[in-house]
């Protein structure tokens, strides 16, 4: 079994430096910064500068890297690639693809400076049923990691194409520090998700919308994507909202 989609990619971190206003894109639980990548580029492209950190245990050439690491880990690089950004632009967005948006929400609770949130599938509720949970910790001492069940190969996706058991549990505990934290969030949040999505449960973007206090907050359904929102069949609609979304609380 191949343990890397699409190995050829480039998944390396990035700092992309233009105007004063920066962009935080980060990639999500077995992925890479591929996943962002293109978005980044547009945004780049438009003027902003762009940073995409990896998180630990990630864009290796083996999964179980991602069993090494806590979810405090991640929250750490999170924090880094935010300060590193923030010392070089006047405004920051913080973003990312599902377990990064995960990230970026916290970053925003916790940095009630930060101009807004860009949430694409963000994986604050998994479609994984409470049983299964239970079994994840039962072998979490003995199995490193197994298949996917959904994942499409037809995306220009690097990752790993496995599921590390220690790091899904690591996921579901950031999950539950960071529900909380959702009232502190006073500034703009996007959220962007794929009506396809076999992934995140369905009823997170309502639900983050209800509980943050931000006075502008959109929600937008991609039709024509999955989990991948961001590079699936809607990633130009994706890009065009995104843009139009800063700009308006750049206004």
């Amino acid at each position: 079994m191949e343990l890397i989609q699409n190995p050829h990619l480039n998944g390396d971190p990035f700092f992309w430096e233009a105007g004063p206003t920066g962009v935080l894109l980060m990639h999500g639980f077995t992925a890479t910064t591929a996943e962002v990548r293109p978005l980044a580029e547009k945004l780049l492209a438009a003027g902003y500068t762009v940073a995409g950190p990896v998180l630990p245990g990630h864009n290796t050439d083996d999964p179980a890297n991602i069993n090494r690491y806590t979810w405090r880990d991640w929250v750490a690089e999170a924090e880094k690639a935010y300060r590193e950004l923030a010392t070089r632009c006047e405004r920051v967005f913080v973003g990312g693809e599902s377990t990064g948006g995960v990230l970026a929400l916290w970053l925003a609770a916790h940095h009630p400076q930060i101009s807004g949130s860009l949430l694409y599938a963000p994986a604050l509720k998994l479609r994984i049923r409470p049983v299964d949970q239970v079994k994840l910790h039962l072998i979490a001492p003995f199995v490193p990691y197994l298949p996917k069940q959904n994942k499409d190969e037809s995306l220009p996706w690097k990752g790993y194409t496995v599921n590390p058991v220690r790091g899904v549990q690591q996921l579901l505990k950031l999950q539950k520090q960071v529900w909380p934290l959702l009232p502190q969030i006073r500034r703009p949040v996007l959220i962007i998700q794929g009506r396809e999505d076999a992934t995140v449960d369905p009823a997170v973007p309502d639900e983050i919308y209800r509980r943050v206090r931000a006075t502008l907050k959109e929600i937008h359904w991609m039709e024509n994507s999955g989990h991948c929102v961001t590079i699936d069949r809607d990633a130009e609609r994706v890009a065009e909202i995104t843009l139009a979304f800063i700009a308006k609380v750049l206004t």
